[in-house]
């Protein structure tokens, strides 16, 4: 991660990372459907910076999975919301963790009521040592949690949602 970080409240995000999930958020607003951008719109249109903001801490996010046969299953999840993506983790021996492994392409939904929602779709990708972001994501989750969560069973694991399509909408006022 870059050393320039921007620092509001307890978001870690770099100006990178909030303007790259500001084009993210543009290009799937754009490409959504009339309805959702009906939806979707004027001041309850959230920024990245907003996104980032009221993400700050663990959300439970409702994940959904598809099946081997092809059936959607939804599931609950903590979210941690760090660089400008969803971390989120499950047990090796949920279902959800067999789902993932097979068919990477998940959404999530962080809802609360009216007044904020936050929905993307992307690709979950198991977070392993070698990777850039595993250490401080551990970090992150240990600081919250009071615990490291690789101790938490023989077979924990932490995705990071690459994501392809969020929108967020909020009543923040």
């Amino acid at each position: 991660m870059s050393a320039l970080v921007r620092t509001i409240g307890a978001m870690n995000e770099t100006h990178e990372e909030i303007e790259a999930l500001d084009r993210l958020m543009a290009a799937s607003h754009s490409r959504s459907t009339p309805h959702l951008r009906e939806i979707v719109s004027g001041d309850k249109r959230l920024s990245a910076e907003q996104v980032v903001d009221l993400m700050t801490g663990m959300k439970v996010l409702s994940l959904a999975t598809v099946t081997a046969g092809g059936e959607p299953r939804i599931s609950a999840v903590d979210g941690h919301f760090l660089h400008g993506s969803w971390t989120f983790g499950t047990d090796g021996r949920a279902a959800k963790a067999r789902h993932i492994a097979a068919r990477p392409a998940v959404s999530v939904a962080h809802v609360d009521g009216e007044r904020v929602g936050v929905f993307a779709h992307g690709h979950a990708r198991q977070l392993q040592p070698e990777h850039d972001d595993y250490a401080e994501t551990i970090e992150h989750w240990t600081a919250h949690y009071g615990s490291d969560p690789t101790t938490w069973g023989a077979d924990v694991r932490l995705y990071r949602l690459e994501p392809t399509w969020l929108v967020a909408y909020g009543d923040v006022t």
